[in-house]
């Protein structure tokens, strides 16, 4: 196998930073072109809006990324990050009703986002492998005879240039160029499934209560609703310097707090209980409320391209893109540079015909958390589908939907099915588990813990918070 002797990553956010570590591994040299001039420390930029909404780390994802770069986990949760098990360290209303706090199997990662995205990237650079070329816009791609050569380039000046580079990855995001890119060079554009629940998201930061980051678990309430009605839900997470991050939401057809003032009282009102509205009554707002529209499921299939040019691949956002609720973008990001670094340390040679190998293994260890996410906004009212995939507009999806539902129910209240509810979900065992001969078995023999008719808080945590007792769990 020859060594690519020029990678090139379009895109400085965490699926680029993650991809070029990757390729630093195996390329005499890496390029990152990253648009923004990117903050030195952990900050917001205009590239990332949706990186002021309530972020989760997977510990599929945490572990994957600790595999690439060791010590980041430590190092975030030095930063302030927090480490929750679930479900024990979380408090949840599904629609089904509250979930019970089980032993923790699994855990995620609280931070900010920028926080996450600088730890990284601090590392990654760190290393002297990876150059960073801030400021500069990709305006197109060069290449011939069905191969990628370099890419076009413009400053924050206007000034237009070329890079060349015989491996280019394309991590831009969601607003990525791709299609119009590989229009210029008379290459169709790759097939695409979009799920668009029309989610929208309004974000708050608050001071958190004394202690509060470390010892009081994180809140996940939704609200119950009729299959014709929009969904609401509602989250505090802990976060670096004792703060809570508050995020609301709402699917198609739901109205979001468009001022400070209505923050608080659409959490009340809006959702299935007072919960998150009390957490945050008395406690300091320290930011403006933020908020965004950019929450629809796509996905890209450049490995089923006949014509797909060799020297090009697509990561992250890029490729597949998630309703943030779900907490599965960065996981995601991760697994697309795994799966890079895995390919090209097996010999995979993007040079002389890897390329569709390589993104094949990338589009395979993005497709649980696609199909995770994107079956699930479907079944919400007003969902835009445009996709063929047969999982999602197969004759057996309302069959489908009624088998997620009892599955959700049971692990409300049954711990060995919540354990293996969980490790899907976290992207820790992969999502056909759900259809194993082990665990329907499960869901039928295991016994059911009675439902908590309230939010399952001890009097320690209601106390650290300041809020009265709610309606208790029963006893098992």
């Amino acid at each position: 196998m020859s060594r690519p002797s020029h990678a090139v990553v379009l895109g400085g956010g965490l699926a680029g930073t993650l991809a070029a570590h990757a390729l630093a591994r195996h390329a005499d040299a890496v390029t990152v072109l990253e648009r923004d001039v990117l903050p030195e420390g952990p900050g917001h930029r205009r590239g990332v809006p949706q990186a002021r909404h309530a972020h989760l780390l997977w510990s599929n994802g945490a572990r994957v990324i600790d595999g690439l770069l060791p010590g980041t986990t430590d190092r975030l949760l030095a930063a302030g990050a927090r480490r929750i098990g679930f479900q024990g360290d979380q408090v949840t209303l599904t629609v089904r009703g509250w979930q019970h706090r089980f032993e923790p199997t699994q855990f995620a990662i609280l931070c900010t986002r920028p926080l996450l995205d600088w730890i990284v990237r601090d590392q990654v650079l760190r290393t002297g492998r990876v150059h960073l070329r801030q400021g500069v816009e990709a305006v197109e791609l060069r290449g011939a005879h069905g191969r990628i050569t370099g890419v076009g380039v413009r400053d924050g000046d206007g000034r237009e240039g070329a890079v060349e580079a015989d491996l280019v990855v394309d991590a831009t995001g969601r607003a990525s160029g791709l299609r119009h890119w590989l229009a210029a060079l008379d290459v169709r554009p790759p097939e695409k499934d979009v799920v668009d629940a029309g989610i929208g998201y309004a974000t708050r930061l608050f001071a958190a209560p004394p202690g509060a980051t470390a010892a009081f678990p994180a809140v996940n309430v939704g609200a119950p609703h009729r299959p014709d009605e929009p969904a609401h839900f509602g989250v505090v997470y802990p976060v670096e310097d004792d703060r809570w991050i508050v995020t609301l939401s709402c699917t198609r057809g739901g109205t979001l707090p468009a001022h400070e003032d209505d923050f608080e009282a659409f959490a009340r009102t809006r959702l299935g209980h007072p919960l998150v509205a009390d957490l945050i009554g008395s406690v300091e707002p320290l930011t403006p409320v933020f908020h965004s529209r950019s929450g629809a499921n796509r996905r890209l299939y450049p490995e089923r391209h006949g014509g797909w040019p060799d020297g090009l691949l697509v990561v992250g956002d890029s490729l597949t893109a998630f309703n943030p609720v779900y907490g599965h973008g960065m996981s995601a990001a991760a697994r697309c540079a795994a799966a890079l670094d895995r390919e090209l340390a097996a010999g995979a040679d993007p040079a002389s015909g890897g390329t569709r190998r390589i993104q094949a293994a990338i589009g395979a260890a993005v497709d649980d958390p696609w199909i995770l996410a994107a079956s699930k906004d479907a079944g919400y009212a007003g969902c835009r589908v445009d996709a063929t995939d047969p999982r999602l507009v197969g004759e057996h999806t309302a069959q489908q939907r009624r088998f997620a539902d009892a599955i959700i129910d049971k692990s409300l209240v049954a711990p060995q099915v919540c354990a293996t509810v969980t490790g899907v979900i976290s992207l820790s065992a992969g999502q056909a588990e759900l259809g194993s001969s082990r665990f329907l078995s499960l869901m039928h023999r295991e016994t059911s813990l009675p439902k908590p008719d309230g939010p399952p808080l001890s009097p320690e945590e209601l106390d650290l918070v300041r809020l009265p007792a709610y309606r208790r769990v029963p006893s098992a």
